[in-house]
């Protein structure tokens, strides 16, 4: 079953799916399946794999729901087959929630309480609807001292409360409003103090449509209501819902009538049915659905936004490095002094050092003559300028100092860079360097190489993305972790350089493996060949074979293991060289090596030559494909193709900006509105959705643009007090 949904909801065949199931079970990661069991899952990708894995989660923890339902019900011997069956053909927790409402447990209600009096008999008469005295007489019976009973109108309220949430635990009903309310059912927000300004003031007297309602908005609004400005309420067609309700519990007598003209109901019970649906509808049903619907449209406006969220980081991890350029680190401020660091082309830190150019000691030139000094001691090509607090006065100092230098300057997003220096890693990594100075240094390697230095930062403090902090933390927090897992692995890992925080990212390695790594490298030197991993405590076979693809041995006597052929593959590898008539022996372990063997040998095969290579070799034709296209561009950085950050020797002010100036930026950030654009003012200026391309519906912003994009954009409008920039792509 579980097999048949999966393959039906992703579109891939049975066969995939059962192999794809398997594989996961065995334990094996994501990027190991993706990257080297293709020939298993018929070349599945990350993301269609990543999917794969939520689904199979949730879809056994459906089925594991649904037998426990079905254990308890039966326990309480009420199962029926037509029960047994709509449990089983239930598809999502929802709706098995909704069938087991009225078996379920419950804490002590009216209706529980009533039924402790003795009660439940007076119910099913008004609930069959066939008495020819009045319910007022019936009731009489009911009335006891010793299960205070004390009156008529007690002992028919209780055995409506009983009605009431019969009613109310009708999976049937429930579906059926839950779906009425969401298609023609309204969102409306009111302040609860009109007169106090905030960021909601949009939302102060709003309306819209439940299933129109933009995912921004119910997120903005969400927070709006936890920080006690908003008031949010579901507005449902009750007439329809009530007239619903009574037409589905109303017994019509006149059904055996067949000259009936109107309804004929029981003239003892209608009234008493439609005064419980009232009160069922209203104290039961109407505030549950309420609840269930906010609860679906935020679970639905989460995954969209820690869809945007994940897109985003991606994007930004695998923005493309900056190699072998001497770079200044520039962690601004005012008060404490601008804190400064050097870092060469392989990111070692070679000197630190903390100057005084803005308010209040305003040193400005004894800062120029420090900076200038240490352009010239240490040959820096690129200052990276952090975008916090003083980066304005900061960028002001920079432009006069590089005049007359080959120097050009950056501004890099710190999102982050405070919370790193702060951390135990930062410690560990700095023990010697106070906070500010560990903040210069993840400024200036997070230009030369982005993903290296913002894996060490948790991903909801690096800034892209929108409200998220609103969100539930755990989802976000597994999605983005995905996303890091997916880049780092593949990008791939100098093993004799990478860090703790990058390391516990590669497949299969834990945190725990990730500092055994660290202390085997410590102990006895660098890594030598990936073989040698399986000296590291911890790392057993298993763990090998899921890291070992994506760990690079610089220096390793093995060519291959520069490369992410996997260790599993070598024999196939080398036999393949073998025949192109080259010995891997003669080759020193660089990529530059690597691309003096020819394969020309190769283009000419036909597709059975080629098959017949692939069974000689013993691997499958996907591995070998693989294989020829890592050794034809060996170490090939997949980042290389992404957009290099703008580097700038000059600045302009938000005053300076005018309508119709045309101007290249950076997109730091994409959301469901549009996209904002570092257009180098210190301001990231807007592209609405609308502006972001011509004469063309955009589903998205994320269909048009990615982080990292460098874009061309006109300025629509300036509002230099607000500070907020109007920007377009049409231009």
């Amino acid at each position: 079953m579980i097999t048949r949904t999966l393959s039906n909801e992703l579109n891939i065949k049975e066969w995939q799916t059962e192999a794809t199931i398997k594989l996961i079970d065995e334990g094996n990661t994501i990027p190991f399946i993706a990257r080297y069991r293709k020939e298993a899952t018929g070349s599945l990708d990350d993301e269609i794999l990543r999917k794969f894995g939520e689904r199979l989660a949730y879809l056994r923890n459906l089925q594991e729901k649904k037998e426990k339902v079905l254990k308890s019900i039966e326990e309480q011997g009420k199962l029926t087959t037509d029960l047994k069956e709509s449990i089983k053909k239930a598809d999502t927790l929802v709706e098995v929630e909704d069938i087991y409402r009225p078996f379920k447990p419950k804490k002590r209600t009216r209706a529980t309480i009533a039924k402790e009096k003795g009660l439940e008999s007076l119910a099913n008469i008004i609930l069959e609807q066939k008495t020819e005295v009045s319910i007022h007489e019936i009731a009489k019976k009911y009335l006891s001292e010793e299960k205070e009973v004390f009156t008529i109108e007690e002992a028919i309220q209780g055995a409506k409360d009983i009605i009431a949430e019969i009613i109310s635990d009708n999976a049937d009903f429930r579906k059926s409003i839950r779906e009425v309310t969401f298609k023609t059912g309204d969102l409306s927000i009111e302040a609860k103090d009109k007169e106090k300004s905030s960021e909601y003031e949009m939302y102060y007297e709003y309306n819209e449509k439940i299933n129109n309602i933009a995912i921004h908005r119910i997120l903005a609004i969400n927070r709006g209501e936890k920080e006690k400005l908003l008031k949010i309420k579901i507005n449902a067609p009750v007439d329809d819902i009530i007239e619903y309700l009574n037409r589905r519990m109303l017994i019509d007598h006149s059904n055996d009538n067949f000259e009936k003209i109107k309804p004929e109901y029981n003239e003892y019970t209608k009234e008493l049915i439609e005064e419980t649906v009232l009160d069922s509808y209203k104290r039961l049903i109407a505030p549950s659905i309420e609840r269930e619907i906010r609860t679906s449209l935020t679970e639905t406006a989460e995954e969209k936004s820690i869809l945007v969220f994940s897109k985003n980081l991606e994007q930004l991890l695998m923005q493309g490095p900056i190699q072998n350029k001497v770079v200044l680190g520039w962690d601004p401020a005012f008060r404490t002094g601008c804190k400064l660091s050097v870092v060469d082309g392989f990111g070692k830190v070679l000197t630190t050092d903390i100057i005084y150019p803005t308010e209040p000691q305003n040193k400005v030139v004894e800062s120029k003559k420090r900076v200038l000094e240490l352009i010239r001691e240490y040959n820096i090509d690129i200052i990276a300028l952090g975008n916090g607090t003083a980066s304005r006065e900061s960028e002001e100092i920079i432009i006069d100092i590089i005049k007359g230098t080959d120097v050009q300057y950056v501004i890099v997003n710190e999102a982050g860079a405070s919370v790193y220096s702060a951390s135990k890693l930062a410690t560990e990594e700095f023990p010697d360097f106070n906070v500010g100075e560990r903040s210069a240094v993840s400024i200036a390697r997070r230009l030369q190489d982005p993903l290296a230095e913002l894996v060490k930062i948790d991903p909801k403090s690096i800034g892209v993305g929108q409200y998220q902090h609103d969100m539930n933390q755990k989802k976000l927090g597994e999605s983005l972790k995905s996303v890091v897992e997916k880049a780092v692995n593949n990008v791939g890992v100098d093993l004799n350089t990478a860090s703790i925080a990058l390391l516990q990212y590669v497949s299969g390695i834990s945190s725990t493996i990730a500092k055994n790594i660290i202390k085997y490298r410590e102990e006895e030197g660098a890594f030598k060949s990936r073989k040698k991993l399986l000296k590291v405590s911890k790392l057993g076979p298993k763990a090998f074979e899921q890291s070992a693809g994506f760990l690079k041995v610089y220096g390793s006597k093995n060519l291959l293991d520069i490369t992410t052929v996997h260790p599993e593959s070598y024999k196939a590898t080398e036999k393949l060289i073998k025949n192109l008539g080259y010995n891997l022996n003669d080759f020193k372990a660089t990529h530059e090596d690597l691309k003096k063997i020819h394969f020309e040998k190769l283009n000419n095969l036909t597709s059975n030559d080629f098959k017949d290579l692939a069974n000689e070799l013993d691997i499958g034709e996907v591995t070998l494909i693989d294989i020829i296209n890592e050794l034809k561009k060996p170490g090939r950085d997949p980042r290389d193709n992404m957009p290099q950050p703008i580097l700038r020797k000059d600045a302009l002010e938000i005053e300076d900006l005018e309508e119709g100036m045309a101007l290249e930026g950076t997109v730091r950030n994409v959301v469901d509105f549009g996209a904002f654009v570092d257009i180098g003012v210190h301001q990231d200026g807007l592209v609405h959705i609308s502006q972001l391309v011509e004469n063309k519906f955009v589903n998205h912003p994320l269909d048009i643009v990615s982080v990292g994009d460098i874009v061309e954009v006109k300025v629509t409008d300036v509002d230099v007090e607000r500070r907020r920039i109007q920007l377009s792509m049409i231009i």
